[in-house]
């Protein structure tokens, strides 16, 4: 079966070398896909329906009847082209910042080099370890743009502020900020103190800001100008100047939000056909209000792992996509053979949400992996005796007993000595907060538990694999089921950049299909589909 057509032609008329015109199914699919080029489909004198890249039209005279034409459409156009210009990308398309370093230097550094934008996952990390990241990352991408997670901490507001004063002193010149519910001081503080004024008086913005989120009230902090209370407040301190301060009113809190639909990891679960419209309405609103000389970009996240949900992204409005549980199964992610070897084999329904350890007493839950573990069922039981109980003692012995020897393997006041030893080094307050409140102390002795699980799937330990804490959204299962069959499907050959561009170039050729089909043509289904390239073909295309 080839190419049908019911439609109303052309009124012009295709001239150029018969040789050039592809009518078997293979050659045309192979025209198909170089959608740096022209698309000519026509009919020739016998009838047959071929395509061409060459040639020339006309309005008259001889020449095969035109049916439908695509133009050229590459990767590199979808999107906005400021986004690239202003982080200096071939593609609009950010990696994000899986949490714990999952989202590691390698990652960044592969990502980077391919000129595309990658975040570090720094969140839950201490600061000498994020040193050694931030080292790294600038020791291999002089050049290139590179990102890293600042994720708001209301219970551990030192690692909050600890990370914004290493990013300043380290020159880092791009923050994803997530997680937040509101403006903090710190997020401020990094914002502004990259504010300056060029010989023209206009405001240059040295510290960028992408904001990660997944409600219409936290977009808006993003959306505006630094409240007056922080700029105050950080004036008082010397930790900004007076021109900056003025400056912070002509500028929002960020450059790009990123709406978050349903991911893995913290999530809302919010359907990205319905968020999305919702924050790009919210930002023209704004817009108007405000005037910014630059408008904010909206990007899209959750659920993007496939050339299909990309640009079905695009075609919403996105002005950039970020793909997140893919990448943890590519070889250059922060996290075990274990863990990539089981996410080959996950499909979309295989998650579950579950109580996270950074927001545990809010109640807080986060998307991951129920497929190969029982992470998520035991952290749920946490939680329930959290709320139940006011205090390790109020737990019923026999249920005690069971909790620590199936999920903590180790009495419950020893876990407690591990937590005060921890906190000391990272968040002192934190075991200070606690002596006089049992209900607290049994929390930091959950979070052990919910912390740990995490650190034990990246590491890959063996005995600890049912208590593996994978963050995953549903994104995951689809592109196992797109890449099926071809030389994406072993984890072992998933590299993070060669994902990024059969994504998008997948995405770039689907649109023509869907350009050619809304003519009047159907098309084979082995043609609707976008089957990864070889790397060779991919990378030529995106290329150019």
């Amino acid at each position: 079966m080839t190419i049908q057509y019911k439609g109303t032609p052309q009124q012009l008329f295709w001239k150029g070398s018969p040789f050039d015109i592809a009518f078997d199914a293979e050659s045309i699919q192979q025209k198909l896909q170089h959608t740096d080029k022209p698309c000519y489909v026509m009919k020739d004198f016998r009838g047959r329906i071929g395509v061409s890249n060459t040639g020339e039209l006309v309005s008259e005279g001889r020449g095969l009847q035109v049916l439908a034409i695509a133009n050229p459409m590459t990767a590199s156009q979808l999107g906005d082209p400021s986004f690239r210009e202003d982080y200096n990308l071939k593609l609009a398309y950010k990696t994000g910042a899986m949490a714990n370093g999952i989202a590691s230097e390698e990652l960044v550094i592969a990502i980077g080099k391919a000129n595309l934008l990658g975040s570090f996952g720094a969140a839950g990390l201490v600061p000498s370890r994020v040193l050694q990241a931030i080292e790294r990352i600038q020791e291999y991408l002089p050049q290139q743009t590179y990102a890293f997670n600042l994720i708001h901490s209301p219970i551990e507001e030192a690692l909050e502020s600890g990370a914004v004063k290493l990013f300043l002193e380290k020159g880092i010149r791009v923050v994803e900020a997530s997680a937040f519910l509101a403006l903090t001081e710190h997020i401020v503080h990094y914002r502004v103190a990259g504010l300056d004024q060029d010989n023209e008086g206009k405001v240059q913005i040295r510290n960028k800001v992408i904001a990660k989120i997944s409600r219409k009230e936290v977009a808006r902090h993003f959306m505006q100008p630094a409240p007056d209370s922080f700029l105050k407040l950080l004036l008082e301190k010397g930790k900004i100047t007076a021109l900056q301060a003025e400056l912070a009113r002509k500028v929002p809190m960020a450059d790009d939000i990123t709406v978050e639909a349903d991911s893995g990891g913290h999530t809302d679960n919010r359907p990205l056909v319905a968020l999305l419209p919702i924050i790009i309405q919210l930002r023209d609103e704004l817009q108007e209000q405000y005037q910014f000389a630059r408008k904010i970009r909206i990007g899209a996240a959750g659920g993007i792992s496939t050339p299909t949900s990309a640009l079905a992204a695009f075609m919403m409005g996105a002005a950039y996509v970020v793909t997140g549980s893919v990448n943890q199964a590519c070889i250059e992610a922060g996290t075990s053979e274990q863990v990539r070897k089981l996410l080959q084999t996950v499909s979309s329904t295989d998650i579950m949400m579950a109580p996270a350890s950074d927001m545990f007493e809010m109640g807080v839950e986060l998307q991951v992996l129920k497929r190969g573990t029982l992470f998520g069922p035991r952290a749920k039981k946490l939680y329930e005796y959290y709320k139940k109980y006011k205090s390790i003692e109020e737990i019923p012995v026999e249920e005690r007993l069971n909790l620590e020897q199936q999920i903590f393997r180790k009495p419950l006041e020893e876990i407690w000595k591990a937590c005060i030893e921890f906190f000391e080094k990272r968040d002192p307050q934190q075991i200070e907060r606690a002596k006089d409140n049992p209900q607290r102390k049994m929390a930091l002795i959950f979070r052990w538990y919910l912390g740990l699980s995490s650190n034990w799937a990246n590491a890959g330990i063996p005995d600890r694999t049912a208590d593996y804490q994978i963050w995953c959204g549903p994104s995951m299962g689809a592109f196992n089921d797109w890449v099926k069959g071809s030389y994406l499907e072993p984890y072992q050959n998933r590299q993070v950049a060669d994902v990024a561009e059969q994504i998008m170039h997948g995405a770039a050729y689907l649109y023509r299909i869907q350009a050619l089909k809304m003519q009047g043509l159907t098309f084979p289904l082995e043609m609707e589909r976008f089957v990864p390239l070889r790397k060779e073909e991919v990378r030529s295309a995106v290329l150019v």
